[in-house]
């Protein structure tokens, strides 16, 4: 499959990027509040003022990070949930998702992981942009179909969130030597038993 060439990112767009990319790295790294403008001008190599030609304040800018990536998580949930495919199948796609994000873009899933209580609040009940609502519709539906037994929706997907994002975790830590993607068998297979998955 052949991809469309892309016109060259204009000088603001590439500025964005970086400026996005320089304070995932100290958000991760520093957090939110111990991270000022100041510092994420000097990582990117601009002046304060240029920070404040893309985004507001800091906090606009915090906001806007964790909502592309959280909600990029969400869409990818929801797109796995309405495929055809088995509980097993979905599990082992879903684990994958959130390896893949790991994977290829560390910093900004370990921001998502330090910053999502201050963040999350924000999403209204029922926002597409939501991964734990789309998630919860994974283990609903399954349910539904006589997948895995009727339970606590909520303890399932906390269960089951807790299986994917721990891995995670300890590897931002140290406590593991691979990424989770090396693990995700072993997580997939985990979260099935977690949930009482039925034996295909």
């Amino acid at each position: 499959m052949s991809l469309a060439r892309q016109a060259p990112a204009r000088p603001a767009q590439n500025t964005r990027e970086r400026i996005e990319t320089a304070a995932l790295k100290l958000f991760a790294a520093k957090g939110v509040a111990g991270t000022s403008m100041r510092d994420i001008a000097h990582e990117v190599g601009v002046t304060e003022g240029a920070l404040y030609r893309h985004f507001a304040s800091k906090d606009d800018l915090a906001r806007a990070l964790f909502l592309s990536r959280y909600g990029a998580l969400a869409r990818g949930v929801e797109a796995i949930r309405v495929r055809p495919a088995s509980f097993d199948d979905r599990i082992e796609a879903l684990v994958n998702l959130f390896a893949d994000a790991f994977d290829d873009d560390p910093d900004g899933f370990a921001y998502v992981l330090v910053s999502q209580h201050e963040h999350l609040r924000e999403l209204a009940a029922g926002s597409p942009d939501n991964a734990v609502e789309a998630l919860g519709r994974v283990f609903s539906d399954a349910m539904a179909r006589g997948e895995i037994p009727r339970q606590d929706l909520s303890l399932v997907t906390a269960l089951a969130l807790g299986l994917v994002v721990q891995p995670a975790i300890f590897r931002i830590y140290g406590r593991l030597d691979a990424p989770p993607s090396a693990h995700a068998g072993a997580i997939a297979d985990a979260i099935r038993r977690a949930v009482g998955a039925r034996s295909p």
